[in-house]
């Protein structure tokens, strides 16, 4: 599933084409993409002018002029990529474009899901305000987020994959995260310290900001920008996919187990269980 890194970098190349462009023609090609919205979708945005692109954690929303933008019950156009969701700017013949949509200036932006799990979805935009701010936003409180990881029994990795405590983290950048701070994914959260705390969501931040940098992490064709372009940070993995290789840090083998029903990929020299023998 595309994570933040991925889903920040296709917000910033729809802001080079959407803002100011007017939905003209807007055509659903399979119900699953518009589920959960009562009325077409077609008569909900054609005619709607694009003002901005924003963006929490994994989840995408299209300002419209007209809205006010402190709103929370403002209109919005909410994108979720899902496992496999692209939006891809200019024509599309792949047979999974689930949504087809012709702006004023006639480009084409398509919704290409292969396993349709993502959605648009047109309602208010509190409907994502129980969604955590995220490592890159301008108001994100490090020292808030560290004491809301330490506020469960849960083990860390669930804590991490929950986007009510920290949003935009899934399951590549958990793994990457908690190795650069040296933290057994199934260390009780409530047993780190706040100094370790503090340590994981600084190398949250610290691998959101890299892989950002690198475009996102592209293993194959399912993710891609909106011209097509895939990330490379796949190139700098220290932990997710990397079972049997050795550990960059102190040269032990990469372990991989299922932790919180997720494959989980650490090493068992840098990264020890507290209370392990």
């Amino acid at each position: 599933m595309p994570e933040l890194p991925e889903v920040e970098s296709v917000r910033r190349g729809l802001q080079t084409y959407l803002p100011g462009r007017t939905f003209d023609r807007v055509e659903v090609l399979h119900p699953r993409a518009v589920r959960g919205q009562d009325a077409p979708m077609a008569g909900l945005l054609e005619g709607r002018t694009v003002e901005g692109i924003g963006r929490r954690g994994k989840f995408l929303w299209c300002e419209f002029a007209g809205e006010d933008s402190v709103d929370p019950h403002r209109d919005v156009l909410h994108i979720h990529l899902g496992m496999s969701g692209q939006l891809r700017v200019g024509t599309q013949d792949s047979r999974h474009v689930r949504i087809r949509a012709i702006l004023d200036d006639g480009t084409q932006l398509s919704f290409v899901d292969q396993r349709t799990f993502g959605y648009w979805r047109l309602g208010p935009w509190a409907d994502i305000s129980h969604i955590a701010p995220d490592p890159l936003e301008e108001q994100f409180s490090a020292d808030a987020a560290a004491t809301a990881l330490r506020s469960t029994r849960r083990v860390v990795k669930a804590v991490l994959l929950d986007q009510a405590v920290l949003s935009g983290v899934g399951n590549i950048y958990a793994d990457e995260s908690l190795w650069l701070a040296q933290i057994h994914p199934q260390t009780r959260a409530c047993e780190l310290s706040q100094v370790q705390a503090l340590r994981l969501v600084a190398a949250v931040q610290d691998v959101m900001r890299r892989a950002l940098d690198a475009g996102g992490t592209s293993f194959d064709a399912l993710y891609v920008n909106v011209n097509g372009e895939s990330g490379y940070f796949a190139r700098s993995l220290q932990a997710y996919g990397r079972t049997g290789q050795p550990c960059e840090r102190c040269g032990s083998e990469i372990i991989r187990a299922v932790v919180a029903g997720r494959g989980t990929h650490w090493c068992p020299s840098c990264q020890t269980l507290p209370g392990a023998p």
